[in-house]
């Protein structure tokens, strides 16, 4: 089903009938935050150079479980310094922070040629994609064309102007924007 079929009014739910359905967060809710997502990734050696090198992520820390033959990566946006030297700090630095990606490797995914993740923008539509903020989205998106970065969506492109969409080496969305335009 489209979305265009979902909302049969075809207009906006007014924003007053939505803050009725708000409540005040729960007492036993307190402390909760957004720590992660997790994108499964097809191929780490591909994955963390465009994590790393092209979005300027860190690698905060690398977990392995052998027994069940999978790999995840925890991404994120620290500086070098902040990143506790002992193996246990740093594991629960990565999974204490806020705003992280989690990316999961599932051994041997990258020698099968035809293998693909759905990325949520194809039929059936689920995941959309997670956003990016930057100071200049023309000045990132000029290095992303320069590193041979796919774009869904250049900044000028469409009636949405002055934002981008880029695509990571599994096809998953990634909005570049910046929050003060």
């Amino acid at each position: 089903m489209a979305n265009s079929e979902l909302n049969t009014n075809k207009k906006a739910i007014p924003a007053e009938e939505i803050e009725k359905l708000i409540k005040e967060p729960d007492e036993a809710t307190k402390g909760f935050y957004f720590q992660q997502t997790m994108y499964r990734i097809k191929d780490p050696l591909v994955s963390i150079p465009f994590y790393t090198n092209v979005l300027g992520m860190r690698l905060l820390k690398q977990l392995d479980f052998p027994e069940m033959e999978f790999s995840l990566f925890f991404m994120g946006y620290k500086e070098l310094s902040e990143l506790p030297k002992d193996d246990k700090e740093r594991r629960y630095f990565a999974l204490s922070t806020h705003s992280t990606i989690e990316l999961t490797y599932n051994w041997g995914s990258e020698k099968d040629p035809n293998f693909a993740y759905h990325n949520g923008n194809k039929e059936p539509r689920g995941f959309g994609h997670i956003g990016i903020a930057v100071p200049d989205v023309y000045a990132a998106s000029a290095r992303f064309e320069k590193l041979g970065v796919k774009f869904v969506k250049k900044p000028d492109d469409g009636k949405m102007k002055g934002l981008a969409f880029i695509e990571d080496p599994d096809g998953y969305w990634i909005e570049i924007f910046n929050p003060n335009k």
